[in-house]
């Protein structure tokens, strides 16, 4: 497994300070964060998961910790909008050029709005897709936010 992805380069060129730690990705799990996190003897807070969805139709992307689910009402509210819901599968994989269980939200194809959830920020460090399945890459949450241009909102279920 190659280390060097488009999310590895992107924050290369950006100087932010990163660490890449891979994992035996099993495509069988019921949550891929939740077995990324137990394969890395992190809290699951700690890994958070890319989701790609859709605000009023516009593609975005929310990052949350894998152990939460987005609320598609608080996710719509981050971008101003009125509803939102999950992009299909292969439309995620399409618009980020990279697969399901290996979604990274650096270095996809397209720049899309994105929100992170508030309280990941709060961590010295987490874990994000590192752009293949079984790649993490460890960095402080509020570089992610910066690199990202991302949004910081209230994004899981109560």
């Amino acid at each position: 497994m190659s280390k060097v992805t488009r999310a590895t380069q992107m924050l290369a060129k950006a100087g932010v300070a990163f660490s890449v730690h891979s994992y035996d990705y099993d495509p069988d799990a019921d949550s891929i964060g939740l077995q990324a996190a137990e394969a890395l003897g992190e809290p699951p807070s700690r890994v958070l998961k890319t989701l790609m969805a859709l605000v009023d139709g516009k593609p975005v992307c929310a990052i949350v910790p894998s152990d939460h689910e987005v609320s598609m009402k608080k996710l719509a509210a981050a971008f101003n909008g009125k509803s939102a819901q999950m992009m299909k599968p292969a439309d995620a994989e399409r618009s980020t050029g990279y697969k399901i269980g290996g979604i990274s939200p650096f270095g996809q194809m397209r720049k899309v709005r994105t929100a992170i959830e508030e309280a990941a920020l709060g961590a010295d460090y987490v874990y994000v897709n590192g752009g293949q399945r079984g790649l993490q890459i460890r960095l402080a949450p509020g570089d992610a936010k910066t690199v990202l241009d991302a949004t910081a909102a209230a994004l899981i279920s109560a």
